[in-house]
């Protein structure tokens, strides 16, 4: 059995959005808000496929021994080979300011959200500028936390 995680400390800014048809417009996979420079691990273990330039990008794919291939797009840096095996976790490259993660049965385009467990209902949560909400650890949904200055009391 594969186990996935998160490909990056990253926020989900843009859900997969399967197109209608071939070459119709949609979002293949889940794009990530990322930090310059910020590592892209590998979701699970498996075999890198490829790794290197398609167009102006940085990419790399790793096949997985359930049959998914994840992809990892739109990278500052590379840090892997095609032919490497690869441990979920392993640092894979270094993301710019968005990353694109997505996961492939065949050649059909799956939710990677799935894989990560994380799938469900879409809810559109504010980003504090100042620290209103902190996010609890890799993958999670931000959580309100009190202001500065001001503690919490707990209800009865």
């Amino acid at each position: 059995m594969v186990f996935y995680q998160p490909p990056t400390d990253g926020i989900v800014v843009d859900p997969f959005r399967p197109p209608a048809h071939l070459g119709a417009p949609g979002n293949r996979g889940l794009e990530y808000a990322t930090r310059p420079g910020s590592a892209v691990w590998a979701a699970a273990a498996g075999m890198v496929t490829f790794a290197g330039r398609v167009g102006a990008g940085r990419h790399v794919t790793v096949a997985h021994a359930d049959g998914v291939r994840t992809s990892y797009s739109f990278l500052a840096g590379v840090a892997v080979r095609a032919g490497q095996a690869v441990a979920a976790g392993q640092v894979l490259g270094t993301a710019g300011t968005s990353f694109h993660f997505g996961a492939r049965i065949g050649e059909a385009y799956v939710d990677p959200a799935v894989l990560l467990g994380i799938a469900g209902p879409t809810r559109l949560v504010p980003i504090a500028s100042r620290g209103g909400f902190r996010r609890t650890g890799p993958g999670s949904v931000p959580s309100p936390r009190p202001a500065r200055g001001l503690r919490s009391v707990a209800r009865r």
